[in-house]
């Protein structure tokens, strides 16, 4: 076993008993090919959540400045996270997506940028757009559905595959493609939202 997966396996271990995770739609997660996973963004918690429960193993951003942390400088490049440096344009980290999405990996991704302050969904950023399209990759929208309560059920739904290649056809900009995906994300948050 891998280190991703056994970590996988312990954070699972450790967090579905507290939120008691229902998944829904996994079973038409691509199989292979390059996939953008983007899901809106309700807590810190989020990365590990989208990753534990995706059928695949999923490569996530994170800030460079973890990866000055002893131990977590070990364990993250194992669990499938890469350094960006926030606040600026880091053409290694973006270079760094755009080739896992070409060589048919699955990067996550939060179009939002930051965490909602009141749950409700935020304008996605125009990044979303840009890897879909550049990294030749399609599109799998995620909702995240709490609120992170102790014993409270907590949904991850994977939506439909959106296809990228219309878009790239009539070069589309990156602005239309996140506004796309941002809608396919309200459309699930609508949908399974049961409160």
């Amino acid at each position: 076993m891998n280190l991703y997966s056994f970590a996988k396996t312990v954070v699972y271990t450790a967090l579905n008993p507290v939120y008691r995770f229902e998944v829904i739609g996994a079973d038409k997660f691509p199989k292979e090919g390059g996939i953008l996973l983007c899901a809106n963004h309700i807590a810190a918690l989020d990365p590990p959540v989208v990753g534990i429960n995706a059928p695949r193993p999923v490569n996530f951003m994170a800030k460079e400045e973890l990866f000055q942390i002893p131990i977590l400088k070990s364990i993250l490049p194992g669990v499938h996270a890469f350094p960006v440096k926030r606040g600026m344009s880091d053409r290694d980290a973006l270079r760094r997506a755009i080739k896992l999405l070409k060589d048919g990996e699955v990067v996550g991704l939060f179009p939002e940028g930051t965490r909602s302050k009141d749950g409700e969904l935020g304008k996605g950023f125009s990044g979303a757009g840009f890897f879909a399209l550049r990294g030749e990759a399609n599109v799998v929208p995620c909702a995240i559905i709490g609120p992170y309560k102790p014993f409270k059920r907590l949904k991850v739904v994977y939506g439909e595959m959106i296809d990228m290649q219309p878009f790239r056809d009539r070069k589309a900009s990156a602005e239309e493609v996140t506004e796309v995906i941002m809608d396919h994300i309200k459309q699930l948050l609508d949908q399974h939202n049961t409160k």
